[in-house]
């Protein structure tokens, strides 16, 4: 790299710094309050075997692209478990979600597509927004009326793009689907539902809030969260998007595929995440009682309605300084800072093997 690049680094790094926005890598201590682990599955006994059967079976890495040799039987046995729970007509397996929205997004659009986007969508999808050089519209989050005013001033006939996730991530509340796709209907647009924090957690056998919707065109999942493994899924409810994105999608294309062993235990997780209802309803238990105890406390929990359950704080030092405290606590959260967000947080993460007594034990710190 040229001095000037070095120096692009030193001042980006001291001005963070000054901000108390520089992040570090940190090893995980204490009782786990902020993974997406939400069902306990990352060690699970059934997956752990699925998993040693895998390598077992398959060896270690694929060794190239889908389209070269990395291609495993396995990948499209668990493309049809996916497109079963979800009832979708195809999907594709890719490395992880950020690649999925990445990369679909990509393949999608170009600069003539308008891309409409919820104003708090992750960082994977406005990413792939802007290497797409599509027109990117914001609008307001979770505000249907403003989506709505913002489809009619487009001068598109085709090629408009809704996207949005069904459950934020930083925030913990949920998209109105059911408005999603009347819009979508109406304005005669593609819609992009991001799923993978509702993926295990909500719907029917943890299918996603998108299921009973035929009408969402792509769908994504991960076995990331929820699941307790890694990788991306994209549903298609056309079989020729799936042709589509072999072809054209270029962070598949060109990216090696996973291990053959994760798709192979991605199938024991989606069987036993079928399961969990009781999980599942012991998880939205938790999380109403932790958002009730917080709140009593006059902490601010925004509008979440799920396991994700954010502390709304004042400053970057403050959320740095309760993580801290936290940490020395035996209680392993996290400060989420700008960029990230626009207001500092604390992001609790509820899992379905969290007991009311670690919740009432959580709340008393605070």
């Amino acid at each position: 790299m040229s001095s000037g690049i070095y120096t692009k680094i030193d001042k980006e790094l001291q001005k963070r710094n000054e901000r108390s926005l520089l992040r570090e890598l940190k090893t995980s201590k204490g009782k786990d309050f902020c993974s997406n682990d939400y069902l306990g599955l990352s060690n699970h006994p059934e997956i752990l075997q699925a998993m040693h059967e895998g390598i077992n079976h398959l060896g270690l890495g694929s060794t190239a692209s889908r389209l070269v040799r990395g291609h495993y039987q396995v990948f499209n046995d668990l493309e049809d478990v996916i497109c079963g729970i979800t009832q979708t007509v195809s999907s594709l397996f890719v490395a992880n979600g950020f690649i999925a929205n990445l990369g679909l997004i990509d393949a999608l659009s170009d600069s003539r597509t308008h891309i409409f986007t919820d104003r708090l969508n992750h960082a994977s999808i406005l990413d792939g927004i802007r290497i797409a050089g599509s027109k990117k519209i914001y609008f307001n989050h979770l505000d249907y009326d403003d989506l709505e005013t913002k489809l009619k001033k487009s001068n598109l006939d085709d090629s408009k793009i809704i996207i949005a996730e069904s459950i934020y991530s930083m925030d913990g509340d949920r998209s109105d689907v059911k408005k999603l796709v009347d819009l979508k209907i109406k304005y005669n647009a593609c819609l992009i539902l991001d799923e993978t924090h509702a993926f295990g957690v909500e719907g029917k056998k943890g299918s996603g809030l998108g299921t009973d919707y035929s009408e969402i065109d792509f769908r994504i999942f991960t076995l990331g969260k929820a699941l307790g493994l890694e990788g991306g899924i994209i549903t298609c409810n056309r079989s020729q998007a799936k042709d589509y994105l072999i072809n054209c999608m270029r962070s598949f294309v060109f990216s090696t595929a996973p291990m053959p062993a994760i798709a192979y235990a991605g199938i024991t997780a989606i069987n036993l995440m079928s399961k969990m209802d009781r999980e599942r309803e012991h998880l939205a238990k938790v999380g109403i009682l932790l958002r009730e105890g917080l709140q009593a406390k006059a902490f601010h929990t925004g509008n979440s309605t799920t396991q994700i359950v954010p502390v709304l704080l004042s400053s970057e030092d403050e959320a740095l300084a309760m993580a801290d405290k936290f940490q020395k606590l035996g209680f392993d959260l996290r400060a989420i800072r700008p960029p990230t967000v626009a207001r500092p947080r604390i992001r609790i993460s509820l899992h379905s093997n969290h007991t009311e007594l670690d919740v009432a034990c959580l709340v008393r710190n605070f």
